[in-house]
C-alpha cells in the first residue's frame, strides 16, 4: 500500500458509514451509522476531525446541501468517498485479510 493510503481503525469505520449511507452521508448520520452498528458512542467533533483529515486527503469529497427551515436556515455538508478513498479502504481490507488468514481466537479456550 503506498505511504499515505493506510487507514486508521476510526478512518475505515467512517468510510465504511459514507459509503453505506450513499446520498444521506451527512455529520449526524454517519455518527448514527456508526453507533448503530458498532454500538460505540461517538462524537460528533471526532466525526468531523476524520471527515476533514479525509478531504485533505482527497479520500471524501463534500459538498452544502439547501439550507433547511429545521436547521435555521442552514444547510448540511454532505460526504461522498472518492476514489482514492475506495483505493485505501480496499487495501486496508485486503491488509486485514491477510493478518487474519490463519488466526483462529476462541476466546473460551485463550489461554495466556
Amino acid at each position: 500500500m503506498p505511504r499515505g493510503a493506510f487507514l486508521g481503525e476510526f478512518e475505515q469505520i467512517i468510510l465504511l458509514a459514507v459509503v453505506r449511507l450513499k446520498d444521506a452521508a451527512y455529520g449526524i448520520t454517519i455518527r448514527d451509522e456508526i453507533e448503530d452498528r458498532t454500538g460505540r458512542d461517538i462524537s460528533i467533533g471526532s466525526v468531523y476531525s476524520a471527515l476533514d483529515r479525509m478531504e485533505r486527503r482527497a479520500f471524501v469529497s463534500s459538498h452544502l446541501g439547501e439550507p433547511s427551515s429545521e436547521r435555521g436556515g442552514r444547510a448540511k455538508r454532505f460526504y461522498a468517498i472518492e476514489k482514492p478513498g475506495v483505493f485505501a479502504l480496499h487495501e486496508s481490507k485486503l491488509s486485514l485479510a491477510s493478518l487474519w488468514d490463519g488466526v483462529d481466537l476462541d476466546p473460551d479456550a485463550w489461554q495466556p
